[in-house]
């Protein structure tokens, strides 16, 4: 019987162990350029239904650009725009909207608008796999509102891409 619980002891310890060991490969969800595509151009095309001339762009969980699409008349600033709303949404996890919201109104929080590559203007919102973010969409070029719904649009339209 000493013997059994002993051993029971030890299995035990070993396990704790081998659960507390540090592991040598990370899983990682990872966007699609597929379902990077479908997400940009349903948001241009919800800008482009709604008469705006706008650019999207899709970055992935490290902000690295995917795809960027650019209406052929829309202002060549848009794009670095949209690439900036991007990445605000992947750096800061939310939307940029929020981001803009949330600091102007703490002044503590202002100084990250200063941070290199954020820009503090709605229209960029992350992309969700098993509520981890994968990624952000981001539309330039019409109202920061419309720019918003039509990043949202695109993340709507990706989203069963996603699960």
């Amino acid at each position: 019987m000493l013997a059994s619980a002993r051993w029971l002891i030890a299995a035990g310890a070993m396990l704790v162990m081998g659960s507390a060991a540090p592991q040598g490969v990370v899983t990682q969800r990872i966007l699609s350029l597929t379902a990077a595509r479908t997400i940009a151009e349903a948001a241009l095309a919800e800008c482009s239904a709604r008469g705006f001339r706008t650019s999207v762009v899709v970055v992935d969980r490290s902000g690295n650009l995917l795809v960027v699409l650019r209406h052929e008349l829309a202002h060549p600033v848009t794009v670095e725009m949209a690439r900036g709303k991007a990445y605000t949404a992947v750096v800061f996890r939310g939307s940029t909207a929020d981001f803009q919201r949330d600091t102007a109104n703490d002044p503590a929080r202002l100084p990250q608008r200063d941070v290199p590559g954020i820009l503090a203007l709605g229209g960029g919102v992350p992309l969700l796999s098993a509520g981890e973010i994968i990624g952000a969409v981001a539309s330039s070029g019409s109202s920061q509102t419309t720019d918003d719904e039509c990043a949202r649009a695109g993340a709507a339209k990706g989203a069963s891409l996603l699960e």
